[in-house]
C-alpha cells in the first residue's frame, strides 16, 4: 500500500475477528514503532505485548474502552521512560498504526483509566518513574469495521473526509484568525 493512501485512509478498527496476527507481522509493526523519530535520539519508549487472551481480559477493566482490549488479537503498550516526551509516544503509535494498516491489520489506540494507572503499571512490570503512554489494540478487522483497501483511490478518500476544510487549517506565514 502507498504511504499516502495508507495515511488518509486509516481509520479505526474497535471490533476484530479471532485471527491471529502472525509473528512476522508483528514484527514489522513493532519495527515500524522503533523506526520513529524522538528528541535528539533517546528513544525514550519501550513495548509491551500483550498477546495472551486472558491477560488481556484481566487488564481490560482498566481501560477507557475495555472491549477494545479485550476483543483484540493482540496489544502493545507503548510505554515512556521520560513522561516528558509525550510527542515521543504519539509518533511511535502513529508509525505502528499505519504500518500495521498498510500490512491489512486494524488497530486502535487506547487509555488507561485515571485511576487504573498504577494497577496496570504494576501489572505490566513498568517502573514507577515511567509511563504507559498508549495501549494499541492490533487484529483483523470484523464485518462491518473499516477495512485497509490497498487499490482505493487516495484523492476520493480525502475529498470524502469528515475534517475541517485545508483552508480553515493552514495559515501563510502569519495565523490570521
Amino acid at each position: 500500500m502507498d504511504t499516502y493512501l495508507a495515511v488518509v485512509a486509516k481509520r479505526e478498527v474497535r471490533e476484530y475477528t479471532d485471527r491471529p496476527v502472525p509473528e512476522e507481522i508483528l514484527t514489522k509493526i513493532l519495527q515500524a514503532g522503533r523506526a520513529a523519530g524522538s528528541s535528539k535520539n533517546s528513544q525514550p519508549w519501550r513495548f509491551v505485548v500483550l498477546k495472551e487472551r486472558q491477560h488481556r481480559h484481566d487488564l481490560a477493566d482498566a481501560m477507557m474502552a475495555p472491549r477494545n482490549l479485550d476483543r483484540c488479537a493482540v496489544a502493545i503498550a507503548v510505554v515512556l521512560l521520560n513522561e516528558r516526551l509525550r510527542f515521543d509516544a504519539g509518533r511511535v503509535a502513529q508509525n505502528m498504526m499505519v504500518a500495521a494498516w498498510g500490512l491489512g491489520v486494524g488497530s486502535c489506540p487506547n487509555s488507561v483509566r485515571p485511576d487504573q494507572h498504577d494497577r496496570m503499571r504494576q501489572d505490566l512490570g513498568v517502573p514507577a518513574e515511567a509511563a504507559i503512554a498508549t495501549i494499541v489494540t492490533l487484529g483483523y478487522p470484523a464485518p462491518g469495521q473499516p477495512r485497509p483497501r490497498p487499490k482505493a483511490d487516495p484523492e476520493k478518500i480525502v475529498a470524502k473526509l469528515n475534517r475541517l476544510p485545508l483552508e480553515e487549517l493552514v495559515h501563510r506565514e502569519r495565523f490570521s484568525g
